[in-house]
């Protein structure tokens, strides 16, 4: 007997759609616009003869129906996903395409990549460093290391590493005339900023320091050259412990004074579900935990 489906090129509108509860941010999500996605949903809904949201004036929500229909479809989608995934690996079983920031890649995964090339041999490794979290399906990455709050959706995501956050300098800069000391020797001292969610206004704060003027120094776009400003000696820098750490190690640079603060964000290595049968995919999360768990 023939199965009874859907239109199918309705499916990817309605779950994003139920998963944004937005028709704008679905549209966004899937690169069409937000006309083709109310008539996507329109013809399912006239298909079921069913009404899967309640829409207002500027949110929807899902039905009864449309929640219970959301549920299964989503499920059916990864499976399809993971299935593609499966598929495909064959033709690529050599090429792991790996998803991260240029900071984590450049400070601590790249450092490190040698170890596993010369333990993995027959997987070569290819970063992407977008500033956006990649589509897996359309971008065709593996597997991703992602700073944020976890719990991403319709993928799988596991604890890698917390974050902490400290001033870090040059050992040059407990030297001299303004040797740092103290927090309050800050103030005779460049601060370097990126753009991370703990800023010096932050720190000082903390440190119980307002006389200090927060913005003072230099910013970089990218973590990586914040950090690599650090080393040479232009300044102090609020270090990330994952991106600092290899240098802290290896004497380029140190913590002059003690307070940390910890960041609400964390390390996850993320990717499809399902996607661990592929063992380039495992072999590679694997051993990005055994590196973190080394230091």
């Amino acid at each position: 007997m023939p199965r009874r489906l859907p239109p199918l090129t309705t499916l990817p509108a309605f779950d994003a759609a139920a998963r944004h509860l937005s028709f704008t941010k679905a549209a966004a999500e899937l690169h069409v616009t937000h006309g083709a996605v109310s008539r996507a949903i329109r013809n399912l809904e006239e298909q079921l003869g069913s009404r899967l949201f309640e829409r207002g004036t500027r949110s929807v929500q899902l039905t009864s129906v449309g929640a219970a229909y959301a549920a299964e479809i989503g499920a059916a989608l990864d499976r399809i996903g993971a299935a593609t995934i499966a598929a495909t690996a064959p033709k690529s079983a050599g090429v792991l395409n790996v998803s991260t920031s240029d900071g984590f890649a450049g400070r601590w995964l790249v450092p490190r990549l040698h170890r596993f090339h010369r333990a993995n041999r027959d997987i070569d490794v290819r970063l992407s460093t977008s500033g956006t979290f990649s589509d897996f399906i359309r971008d065709g990455i593996d597997i991703a290391i992602r700073y944020g709050a976890g719990g991403y959706e319709g993928v799988t995501s596991e604890f890698l590493a917390e974050e902490e956050v400290s001033p870090v300098c040059s050992p040059e800069l407990l030297q001299g005339e303004y040797a740092l000391r103290t927090p309050d020797d800050l103030r005779h001292h460049r601060l370097i900023h990126d753009n991370f969610r703990i800023d010096w206004a932050t720190w000082l704060r903390a440190a119980g320091l307002d006389d200090i003027n927060p913005s003072n120094g230099v910013r970089y776009e990218s973590a990586a050259y914040a950090v690599e400003a650090a080393v040479q000696g232009e300044g102090v820098l609020l270090g990330r412990s994952a991106l600092v750490s290899a240098d802290l190690a290896a004497g380029r640079l140190v913590r002059p004074f003690d307070l940390t603060l910890k960041s609400r964000w964390n390390y996850y290595v993320v990717y499809p579900n399902g996607a661990l049968r592929q063992r380039k995919v495992r072999t590679f999360r694997d051993w990005l935990f055994r590196e973190m768990a080394a230091g």
